[in-house]
């Protein structure tokens, strides 16, 4: 048996996430299918799902940038001491994947797993310099965590996922033991907890299914428990027909019929199992496949599949039927203080709202009848950014129409590309492009690359990454994306500018290979470059830099070390005209000089004949300017 970790580490925190995802990528199809409350939009496993891979994503960072910290510089021995750095703590892994999730939570569900991790974040990083943790420690995280989940919505409901959380921490709590024993006994409380969801909610108890939410929280504590064992937990049996001819003594088999699928625990008669499938004698064979994915809200629409009874409870959707019509959901920059108002601003407005976060960063989901006003709500707390506005009347973009309506006409072709800034995703978007926003230090995970490739729609995709370190993610979301029936093609663009240079050229109207021939040829026709702040001390291919020294980077490397900005956009931009050009393109961040722009277009109108130079406002997009040359 492989050697596992009996104290929470950083490298216990970072198996843990990968076991997790791997846990809700099994299981997506099956929490989506079972996902009726609050509303029944089929997307608690993608949520889920999406939470986890961006938390995940953010510990692999900071993985990363310490190997990278770590590794001798140029010139020196390996081992000598030059460039060493500690090792990832536990606080700086938790720290990362509370904040990955954070910024990348999804749906109710989503939101509140990840409160629950930034609630045992809380615990394991009190200590900074603490290295790892104990059985009690990661009982006391398991309470905060649920605890803070709780606190986070603004009216729980019993029989979600709030319920499953609380579960698992008052059975931790029983336990002296080591971080193995903590996390099988919260596994096995949280199971329990699952199934008795079926006779908590009436809208559960006519569909014969458990919380969709808590389903995937318990996936994600039997990644917890595989951490610390070694050992995944026998999986839940897929149906009732499928436990009886199982044998319970036999680990990944499934588990006999009466049982929870977790060792000495028991159904009971009349509820279901753990998947959510009817374990009552008169369940109807249509109804298993709903359940919830929050911890709070009102009436659901009714999915395919439901039958009468559960319609009645469920009723059809949108505000016709008393639920809110709009999900909406965005980040915000805003303080606590703002943030107490917010919450009472949002309560009045609709239902199933849940606020999440802290030190000045935070996510919040909301179902309202006014989206502008539930947007507005945020501007007047703080800035709002990642915003996403669903209509559920209409269903998202991977669920297709709304319960009961067809779904709509695929269009034949779209764009989809990763973009910087607000501003550029503006530019994007007017030109037709379905957008996906990467905020400095927060790259898109490939479930969010693949999520715009369904909200586009389209029958022929061309998806742009405009940067080169997102080459594997966007690879990763188009050959999900050709899997789901999509035809898909990548153009590697590297940069913004190579970006608008082939969406200038993209005729919707030509053959396929046509279009991504031309938009290919423009992308690779465009040089880039960008102008940035050096944030530490480097080695670069110029020389070393300091920080808070100016950098030009032009296709990626490091070619000039400046003071002033200005002046070094100046060098780079000559360097890059020296080998010919007839466009320019300047993309303004928000923190570049006033003045940047006009004395750019001066020096090319007066050194470089017939060179035109096109200039747009990036928003906050990392660098201080981006550059083109065609």
């Amino acid at each position: 048996m492989p050697q596992v970790p009996q104290t929470f580490d950083a490298l216990a925190v970072r198996t843990w996430c990968g076991l997790a995802l791997e846990a809700l990528g099994r299981a997506r199809e099956e929490i989506d299918a079972i996902n009726v409350y609050p509303v029944a939009d089929g997307d608690t496993g993608t949520n889920l799902y999406l939470t986890v891979e961006s938390a995940a994503a953010a510990v692999e960072a900071v993985f990363a940038g310490h190997e990278a910290v770590a590794a001798p510089a140029p010139g020196t021995a390996e081992g000598t001491g030059a460039g060493r750095e500690r090792e990832v703590s536990l606080a700086d892994a938790v720290r990362a994947m509370a904040h990955g999730a954070l910024i990348g939570a999804r749906g109710n569900s989503g939101t509140i797993l990840a409160q629950l991790l930034r609630g045992m974040a809380q615990v394991l990083a009190a200590d900074s310099g603490t290295a790892h943790t104990d059985g009690r420690g990661l009982c006391l995280a398991l309470r905060n965590a649920a605890d803070s989940a709780r606190g986070a919505v603004a009216h729980p409901v019993e029989g979600t996922v709030l319920s499953v959380a609380s579960a698992a921490a008052d059975a931790a709590s029983g336990v002296e033991g080591d971080c193995g024993e903590v996390a099988v006994a919260a596994y096995a409380g949280a199971g329990i907890a699952l199934s008795a969801t079926t006779g908590q909610l009436a809208v559960l108890e006519h569909a014969g299914v458990v919380d969709a939410g808590g389903r995937g929280l318990v996936a994600v504590l039997a990644a917890l428990v595989q951490t610390f064992t070694g050992e995944a937990p026998r999986p839940f049996a897929a149906s009732a027909s499928a436990s009886a001819s199982a044998s319970p003594h036999e680990p990944g088999e499934g588990t006999a019929l009466g049982t929870t699928g977790v060792p000495g625990v028991t159904r009971v008669p009349g509820t279901t199992d753990l998947t959510g499938s009817a374990g009552a004698p008169d369940a109807s064979p249509g109804t298993a496949g709903a359940g919830t994915g929050d911890g709070s809200g009102t009436a659901t629409r009714r999915p395919d599949g439901l039958g009468a009874d559960a319609a009645a409870v469920c009723g059809d959707g949108g505000a016709e039927s008393g639920h809110p019509a709009f999900e909406v959901i965005y980040l915000l920059d805003a303080e606590d203080a703002a943030v107490d108002r917010l919450r009472d601003r949002l309560d009045g407005l609709g239902d199933s709202l849940v606020v999440v976060g802290g030190d000045g960063l935070w996510n919040v989901h909301v179902h309202v009848d006014d989206a502008g006003a539930a947007v507005e709500a945020g501007v007047e707390a703080g800035r709002p950014h990642r915003i996403r506005i669903t209509h559920f009347a209409l269903g998202d973009a991977h669920t297709g129409a709304g319960a009961g309506r067809p779904p709509r006409e695929r269009t034949q072709r779209a764009v989809v590309a990763v973009v910087p800034g607000e501003g550029l995703a503006g530019l994007y978007t007017e030109a037709g492009a379905t957008t996906v926003l990467a905020r400095p230090g927060e790259p898109p995970a490939s479930g969010e690359l693949v999520e715009a490739v369904r909200r586009a729609h389209a029958r022929e995709v061309v998806l742009l990454p405009n940067d080169a370190d997102l080459r594997h993610t966007a690879a990763a979301a188009a050959e999900q994306a050709r899997a789901e029936g999509v035809r898909v093609a990548l153009i590697p663009t590297r940069s913004a500018v190579q970006g608008i240079a082939a969406l200038a050229v993209h005729e919707p109207e030509r053959r396929f290979d046509e279009d991504v021939v031309a938009m290919t040829s423009a992308a690779g026709a465009t040089r880039y470059a960008e102008v940035a702040v050096a944030e530490r001390q480097s080695w670069t291919m110029a020389g070393i830099c300091q920080a808070g020294d100016v950098l030009g980077l032009i296709e990626g490397d490091v070619a000039v070390i400046g003071a002033d900005v200005t002046a070094t956009a100046e060098t780079v931009l000559d360097r890059m005209l020296a080998a010919g050009g007839e466009m320019v393109t300047l993309v303004l961040g928000d923190e570049a000089p006033e003045t940047i722009a006009a004395h750019l277009e001066s020096r090319v109108r007066e050194s470089y004949l017939a060179v035109d130079t096109v200039v747009y406002r990036g928003g906050r997009q990392g660098a201080l300017l981006l550059i083109g040359v065609e």
